[in-house]
């Protein structure tokens, strides 16, 4: 009987044991899962400035207003344009 009492009170304890352990490994994953989320979220915030960045710098405007200011490009006047007809597909007859 008390062969049988110790036998039940190494189950137990080991239980307990496993208990604790798994508990621990719980709370620590869900710290760093915490953590991750966090980090996301910051990325996520950086991609959508830098969408808002990617915009800006590609507007129509911005890109004439530098070629003018910086590049001194100019519009050639008209006399000066002149059209290329496209040429036909390959192979067309």
């Amino acid at each position: 009987m008390i062969r049988l009492d110790l036998v039940l009170l190494a189950v137990v304890v080991l239980c307990a044991l496993g208990t604790v352990a798994a508990q621990h490994r719980a709370r620590s994953l869900f710290v760093e899962l915490q953590k991750e989320q966090a980090s996301a979220r910051m990325l996520d915030e950086e991609w959508g400035q830098l969408q808002l960045e990617q915009s800006t710098w590609a507007m129509h405007s911005r890109i004439e207003s530098v070629a003018t200011s910086r590049l001194r490009m100019r519009v050639p006047p008209t006399e000066r344009i002149q059209m290329i007809p496209a040429s036909p597909p390959v192979g067309a007859p």
